[in-house]
């Protein structure tokens, strides 16, 4: 295996990041020692290592790495503790499966389209600019309804935590930040029971951006 894995394992990236946060909670699970840098995306440090400049990247030793599911199988190969992600193929298929629609169209709808907007596109006068936000709220019946069939089991997919929900709770944090995710979540039982549960976790406690 590449790298000295005596190194001190690096996770390089903005700490406000959701995939930055999935990053470092994997670690905490794993009971990793690691360094957190916090840096920008395009920074010298991130471009370093991630040809386009973004975030996370990491190091370990000689070792570099870009993109959130790929730094986390790592550090879930390379490390003793709780597994992240099943030995069993089909439980396997199951993980990858909602990593990658958590990664992509939870993350785009949720995040880039309901809290990016209400935290940064204001007009003139200092009032949120709300037509995609408006938009992205027609679609919540519908994403919020397949996250609490997911977690129904006690974790996304699984009745066991996984790599999965290292991506989800950052993502659920940040859409409660305003109040229509808010409440979106609280009309969910399943899902509400869900984010309460792994709230207590250590990993997401220590992660907090805030």
């Amino acid at each position: 295996m590449p790298g000295d894995l005596s190194m001190t394992l690096q996770i390089i990236g903005f700490p406000r990041s959701n995939f930055v946060r999935a990053t470092r909670m994997a670690a905490h699970e794993k009971g990793v020692e690691y360094e957190h840098i916090a840096a920008l995306p395009h920074s010298d440090e991130v471009k370093a290592i991630h040809p386009l400049g973004q975030i996370p990247a990491m190091r370990h030793g000689d070792f570099e790495l870009f993109e959130a599911i790929a730094i986390i199988r790592y550090i879930d190969a390379a490390f003793d503790g709780p597994a992240l992600f099943p030995s069993d193929a089909q439980a396997a298929a199951k993980v990858d499966q909602w990593c990658s629609i958590v990664a992509t169209s939870v993350d785009q709808l949720l995040l880039r389209n309901y809290v990016v907007p209400y935290a940064f596109h204001r007009d003139e006068e200092g009032n949120v600019i709300r037509d995609k936000i408006d938009v992205a709220i027609k679609r919540f019946p519908k994403m919020f309804g397949l996250l609490d069939a997911a977690v129904a089991d006690g974790h996304v997919g699984s009745n066991e935590f996984n790599m999965a929900d290292c991506f989800l709770m950052p993502m659920l944090a940040g859409v409660q930040m305003f109040p229509e995710g808010k409440e979106a979540v609280a009309n969910h039982a399943a899902l509400a029971d869900y984010f309460a549960r792994l709230s207590e976790r250590e990993s997401f406690k220590v992660t907090s951006p805030v």
